[in-house]
Parts: C-alpha cells; sequence; structure tokens
C-alpha cells in the first residue's frame, strides 16, 4: 500500500513539474501573432547596418508606380522602403538612429543611404519632387551621425560636398604649400645667382637695357 502511494505522489509530482515547465516554456516564446512584426523588425536593423543616413518621405498619395520610379533613380547604395511606423520605431530604439523616431508618423518611406555621398542620394527624390510639384510630399526628418535634421534642414545635407569635391579641395590645399615653396626657392636660387657672378657682371645683369645712342 505505502507503495501505491509513493508512485501516486511521485505521479503527480512529475506531472506538476511537467506543467511548470510547459508553462514557462510558452511565456519565455512569443506568441505566434508576434512573429511576422519580429521578423520585420530584424529585418529593419539589419537595413540600418553600414547605413550613414536615414530618412523618411511622406509618401501619402503617391502610387506604386511612382514608388517604383523613385527607386529606379536612386543609386546604388540607397534603398526606398514602405514599412510600419512601429517597426521602424522598435528598429531605430536603442540606436543612434533614435532621433527619428518623432518622424515615424503618418503615412512615410524610408531612405536608407549606405554611402557618404550624400546629396547624389537626395538629388533623385528632390528631382521627382519638383517634376510631380509634390510640395507637400517632402522629407520628414532625417539622421546623420547622430544628429536629427529637420526639412528645413536639409539644404545643409544638400549642399555638403561629394567625395570628389572634398579629394579636390584636400588637393588644392596640399597643393598650395608646395607652390610656395617652390616660389621661395626659385627666388633664392636666382638670388644665389646673381651672388657668385662677378660685381661688374652682376650689375651689368642687374641693370635695365638701355636703348642705343643715335
Amino acid at each position: 500500500m505505502h507503495t501505491r502511494i509513493a508512485s501516486r505522489t511521485l505521479a503527480a509530482a512529475t506531472a506538476a513539474a511537467m506543467t511548470s515547465v510547459r508553462i514557462s516554456s510558452r511565456s519565455m516564446l512569443p506568441s505566434i501573432g508576434k512573429v511576422p512584426e519580429m521578423v520585420r523588425q530584424a529585418a529593419l536593423r539589419r537595413e540600418l547596418e553600414g547605413c550613414q543616413l536615414l530618412a523618411g518621405i511622406w509618401c501619402h498619395g503617391l502610387t506604386v508606380a511612382q514608388l517604383r520610379s523613385i527607386r529606379s533613380s536612386l543609386p546604388p547604395t540607397a534603398r526606398l522602403l514602405v514599412t510600419k511606423n512601429s517597426d521602424m520605431a522598435a528598429a531605430v530604439a536603442g540606436t543612434r538612429w533614435e532621433a527619428l523616431r518623432p518622424c515615424a508618423r503618418g503615412m512615410n518611406a524610408w531612405l536608407f543611404v549606405r554611402s557618404d555621398e550624400i546629396p547624389p542620394a537626395l538629388r533623385p527624390y528632390r528631382d521627382f519632387q519638383k517634376e510631380w510639384k509634390l510640395q507637400l510630399n517632402d522629407f520628414t526628418g532625417a539622421v546623420y551621425e547622430g544628429r536629427l535634421y529637420g526639412p528645413d534642414d536639409f539644404a545643409q545635407l544638400e549642399a555638403m560636398p561629394t567625395r570628389a569635391q572634398s579629394y579636390q579641395y584636400l588637393l588644392g590645399c596640399l597643393q598650395m604649400p608646395a607652390v610656395n615653396v617652390l616660389a621661395v626657392l626659385r627666388a633664392r636660387q636666382e638670388a644665389m645667382t646673381q651672388a657668385d657672378k662677378p660685381p661688374a657682371e652682376a650689375e651689368d645683369a642687374a641693370a635695365p637695357a638701355t636703348a642705343p645712342e643715335k
């Protein structure tokens, strides 16, 4: 009898333990409805890897064909995505892009730029905006180097020098001192040449030529 009681007690304890394990595992795993949301947010985080600039565009009223046209005009280093604001807000939370969360409202398309060539990445949409006269479909904001740029600040981003322009400027800065040094060395060489000549020859060389007397 004692054996049967012990067996029942052990079985009850085992069943309780298994139930506890099942409950704990369920609480640790996300619900089935949350899985697509988590997948979308993970995909956005991958897009942010190596990104230099992230900008929002108010896309209310834009057709699928128009969005496709914008995408085809972008450089290879830029990508335009339309996603839920809640997914974007969750993806940028705790990152250097978090300052853009207030822009995640309404209907947005998001421009991911994986290059420091910022103006060429913004110009295609500006051209599209002017062509279709879509003044209201403007940039809603952008984050570049951890700083939030509002719609009125985009002129600063669009006026940034390209890499080629920066290289030209740096090359000019490097060449300027070299030109000055060469001028100084040339003047010194001429002075030393004059000093090495005999006094009479040096005076003749230094004296201006006069017209012969008639």
